[in-house]
């Protein structure tokens, strides 16, 4: 059986976006899984567009994803080189081999000595093939005329350059997306040209936003580089996990997928006919499962960047143990921890409206966090010694369970759920917690 050899080949004329890393992806995947080899190539003869820093990105961030590969240009290998714009003289020789058999001709600029090269398309021809996702596909030769393989300035276009490439990588399959698709006939023009084998095609359907529009690089609903991921602390294995689902489903429920897992499981079979929706909330509940399953030390290390980042007090590095472990459990990913921080630390007592409604109706509420109140001013305000306060806030008023506990975490957190409720004051400190006690027993006078 032939060695499955896949590529990415992407264009340095931007960043490395969601698009194109779910290609790189599901081509790296493809070729684990097969026992095969994934090659990196780079198109660059988009001149005016490449930007400086294209290529980098575009390696720098899927190998921050974890994806690694077997050919580049930073690694080499035997079918090199692996940049358009050091393969020129190869299309030339192929494009000057298709004049000589009357296959392409020259097509001169009006009034002018400079020319390119058209390729001649057969008459009467039907461009069939197999495609991996979409089943039996057809184009018509009559439908696409004369169509250049070489500009005016040496350069090779798109659809002339990729086969001559991907011919002499010795490419078996061609995984990309959907736009693509129209390209195909005129690449197999070329192929059959030469009397080459066509590899097989396998075109990955739209992703689409909520709202089922194609996602483009102007969609501001959508985060959609991957280094913009990576600086608002996502975890690189949880973003891998969420693209590998973007059009392809592993067989079962399970979804928090390790990328061995996804390497195993991979099967073109199972790539969507239909456009895949990017979903903000699917991405976030995944990632959070990850930060769940980090150590201690690993999520400090994810969020102190950010808390020094908006000038947050780390008072010490105690503080800083006991504020992550409080929050860790409901922190998406790591940016949202400074959020969280004002959130956890506000001066503004804000009750929600199940806890408010639970106060007004819970019988011995005021007389409770009166109590509580009493106690803690009297406290050292140490966990064990806010765990001793709320119990005696109970034995004193004589109200036990959800009676006691609620109306203490109601009045000084606002919410009736939440981390563990003595740690969280003792972070929350003495001054604010009482101010938000304050806030509420005025609240009650006022109301009951």
């Amino acid at each position: 059986m032939k060695k499955i050899r896949v590529r990415y080949a992407p264009s340095p004329t931007g960043l490395l976006h969601i698009g194109n890393a779910r290609t790189a992806i599901f081509n790296y995947l493809f070729a684990r899984n097969k026992g095969g080899e994934f090659i990196i190539r780079i198109e660059d003869t988009d001149i005016e567009r490449n930007v400086e820093h294209g290529e980098k990105s575009q390696l720098d961030n899927l190998s921050w994803l974890g994806v690694d590969w077997d050919e580049s240009p930073d690694k080499g290998g035997p079918y090199g080189p692996y940049r358009q714009l050091e393969r020129l003289d190869i299309y030339k020789k192929y494009a000057d081999e298709l004049v000589l058999r009357g296959l392409a001709y020259k097509d001169y600029k009006e009034g002018s000595d400079s020319y390119g090269l058209r390729f001649k398309v057969p008459k009467g021809k039907v461009y069939e093939f197999n495609d991996l996702v979409r089943g039996p596909t057809k184009f018509l030769s009559e439908d696409i005329e004369d169509w250049i393989i070489v500009k005016d300035n040496g350069i090779p276009t798109y659809n002339f350059a990729v086969v001559i490439d991907d011919h002499l990588m010795h490419i078996s399959h061609v995984l990309r997306g959907e736009e693509h698709i129209t390209n195909t006939p005129k690449q197999m023009m070329v192929y059959e040209a030469f009397g080459w084998e066509i590899p097989t095609f396998g075109h990955m359907t739209l992703i689409v936003n909520e709202e089922r529009k194609k996602l483009s690089k102007r969609d501001e609903s959508i985060v959609q580089f991957i280094s913009q991921y990576k600086d608002l602390g996502y975890l690189p294995e949880a973003l891998l996990n969420f693209i590998v689902l973007l059009g392809w489903s592993p067989p079962g429920e399970k979804e928090i997928l390790t990328k061995d897992e996804a390497i195993s499981l991979f099967d073109t079979n199972r790539l969507s006919k239909s456009p895949s929706m990017f979903d903000n909330k699917k991405l976030k509940y995944i990632n959070h499962e990850y930060v769940k399953k980090l150590s201690l030390e690993d999520f400090i290390e994810l969020i102190r960047p950010f808390l020094l980042a908006a000038k947050i007090n780390i008072e010490s590095e105690e503080w800083l143990s006991n504020f992550s472990e409080l929050l860790k459990d409901r922190c998406e990913y790591g940016a949202q921890i400074v959020e969280l921080y004002n959130e956890f630390f506000s001066k503004e007592s804000k009750l929600e409206v199940e806890a408010k409604e639970f106060l007004l109706n819970e019988e011995k509420s005021l007389e409770t966090i009166k109590e509580f109140k009493k106690l803690l001013l009297e406290t050292n305000f140490t966990s064990a010694e806010i765990t001793e306060a709320i119990n005696n806030a109970g034995k004193n008023t004589n109200v036990k369970g959800k009676s006691l506990f609620m109306p203490c975490r109601v009045a000084t957190t606002g919410a009736m759920h939440g981390p563990d409720l003595p740690k969280s004051l003792a972070l929350l400190g003495k001054e604010l917690v009482i101010e938000r006690i304050n806030n509420v027993i005025t609240m009650l006078e006022e109301e009951k």
